[in-house]
């Protein structure tokens, strides 16, 4: 063994009504926690339930994935929001995600914010401290999921929770720790050789190269990987196998 470990982490439980989206399944597989949307960006209670069903007999780490009232941009574009109405808002789907925890008698891990709300909290102060407030509201046991190095860790810090810094496989960072932002060009890593030495970096040095070729430091509990289409799940199977050939203990955050 090295004396390194890891969490692999992936957004889930998207479909809604009659659309499927993702490969859940196959997904619950390979990764250790799981990050299940509650119904404002995605997912539906019937969703909910099944996921929180299926990730309990994989034994994942289930973790709530609050986002942007937005379904119709899938909580991907920037809506400004009152920090009181935020508070409000996340405590209500970690709420009812803990719900079908407590039916399925699993205990809920972790929290991860989606998208436009999860960037937003990663510079605003404000959105950061009403999020880690609704989690500690709801239950201080949770762990708060953030970008390394962000304002939502911070927030959560300071409010006493246990906080995971988040680092991307698949995306490429700015010089400021900050993602790249989709819409540009150089936002996403394609190459599964360039994403595993990107995570083997943050994982051994602490530390990332910038798309301008700035070291920047950064701590690395929880790896996200996307796996909601055929060629991204098996990237998270070559990355899984790369990282546990190196040695390193894939687990989830808090075992």
């Amino acid at each position: 063994m090295t004396g390194y470990q890891i969490d692999l982490n992936s957004d889930i439980g998207e479909s809604f009504g009659h659309y499927t989206i993702g490969l859940d399944e196959d997904v619950l597989k390979v990764i250790t926690s799981a990050n299940i949307a509650c119904g404002y960006h995605a997912g539906d209670h019937h969703t909910m339930y099944t996921t929180v069903k299926t990730a309990k007999a994989n034994g994942i780490g289930i973790g709530a994935h609050p986002g942007l009232p937005d379904l119709q941009g899938f909580g991907r574009r920037h809506i400004t929001v009152d920090p009181e109405d935020v508070y409000h808002f996340v405590t209500y789907q970690i709420g009812a995600l803990k719900g079908f925890c407590h039916v399925h008698n699993v205990e809920m891990n972790h929290v991860k914010a989606h998208g436009a709300l999860y960037n937003m909290a990663a510079t605003d102060p404000a959105i950061a401290d009403a999020i880690a407030k609704a989690v500690k509201n709801v239950d201080n046991t949770l762990i708060l999921f953030g970008l390394s190095g962000s304002e939502l860790i911070r927030a959560g810090q300071n409010h006493g929770l246990m906080t995971a810094s988040e680092v991307f496989a698949d995306r490429t960072y700015q010089p400021n720790g900050m993602l790249t932002p989709r819409s540009e060009e150089e936002a996403m890593i394609m190459d599964p050789d360039q994403a595993v030495q990107q995570v083997l970096q943050m994982i051994y040095d602490n530390r990332v190269v910038a798309v301008d070729g700035t070291p920047v430091d950064i701590e690395a509990d929880t790896v996200c990987v996307h796996g909601d289409n055929p060629h991204a799940l098996k990237f998270v199977e070559q990355l899984r196998g790369r990282l546990s050939e190196k040695g390193i203990d894939i687990r989830r955050v808090g075992a």
